[in-house]
């Protein structure tokens, strides 16, 4: 396991802990006592510290390098049912951005999301999550076909943004991003959005169009990130966590000024800690929104959608 800077006091607990069972296996002093005192300061300690996270420790935990990405959740939730489409027909196949098709239950999906690597190699092989143009076409192909086999859509989220090179420029990266923004409006079939980790600039945007936003409680979803604020207004990174609190990133926020319709609360210490029960609290959340959304005409989920995005940032004196 590795830790945040902000949970240094839990690591120590827990190898103060980790010793004293050691002490007492290998010796016949009983430390039944003294564990059981560290076992209680260990509970209070991650109380404390997960119950007054700042905006930059979320942002932090978001990034954690444990933290399970998009074929985590596809993996855990489908299993083996899940077949995995590739390409944009147009010019290549984007590994940042992945989709196919799944099963929850009886009920088929198609699954679109960014995927981070795990290390050097698979980073650089994902391009540490930030898709191209060709990524987004293929996410808008996959859509459309959804749609014209009338199955929902579900988009995992976690980007530090779309691919800001000057390659990705050339094929349109602006237009390839609005497209979908602007497709993903007109869809005629359900689409259940959820945030797992980061959700930053329009590379979040270009798959973030949804009946139902739902944001996993320690991630992000902003226009910049704190870093890149940071050094705009300052003109330096030192400032990151100043500027998360004042760009208002975190699912609380985000619920607060209805840019999201609901958070998904995570076990104690992060998605990574207990990973099935988050999967399993992801998987139930999307079956109980698709069974409210089914109940919608096309016409209807259309009007809907429209209505509700075109509220945002509306305010009365």
């Amino acid at each position: 396991m590795e830790y945040l800077d902000f949970e240094l006091p839990i690591k120590e607990l827990e190898d103060q802990l980790q010793k004293c069972m050691v002490i007492g296996e290998e010796s016949d002093v009983d430390v039944t006592e003294t564990c059981q005192q560290i076992e209680k300061k260990l509970g209070e300690t991650r109380k404390d510290i997960y119950k007054n996270l700042t905006a930059w420790q979320r942002v932090q935990l978001s990034r954690h390098p444990n933290r399970p990405y998009t074929m985590d959740y596809i993996n855990a939730i489908c299993g083996d049912t899940f077949l995995e489409l590739h390409g944009d027909r147009n010019v290549k196949d984007d590994k940042a951005m992945i989709g196919g098709l799944g099963k929850i239950g009886d009920q088929s999906y198609m699954f679109v999301g960014q995927q981070k690597g795990y290390n050097t190699k698979t980073r650089q092989y994902r391009n540490f999550g930030m898709a191209n143009p060709e990524g987004y076409r293929k996410a808008l192909r996959l859509m459309k076909s959804a749609e014209k086999f009338g199955i929902p859509v579900v988009c995992f989220i976690d980007t530090p943004g779309a691919y800001p090179g000057i390659e990705a420029e050339e094929r349109g990266q602006g237009e390839a991003i609005a497209r979908n923004i602007l497709e993903m409006t007109r869809l005629k079939v359900p689409i259940i959005v959820v945030i797992i980790g980061e959700g930053a600039s329009g590379g979040a945007l270009g798959i973030g169009v949804g009946d139902k936003v739902l944001m996993l409680e320690n991630t992000w979803y902003s226009v910049i990130s704190p870093e890149s604020c940071s050094s705009i207004l300052w003109r330096s990174w030192e400032y990151k966590e100043q500027a998360a609190e004042a760009l208002k990133l975190t699912a609380t926020d985000m619920k607060k000024q209805k840019l999201v319709d609901e958070i998904v609360r995570e076990p104690l210490g992060g998605a990574h800690t207990n990973r099935d029960k988050t999967f399993e609290t992801v998987k139930n959340k999307i079956s109980t929104h698709f069974e409210e959304l089914q109940k919608l005409s096309p016409k209807e989920l259309v009007k809907t959608r429209m209505e509700k995005y075109a509220e945002m940032g509306v305010f009365n004196d």
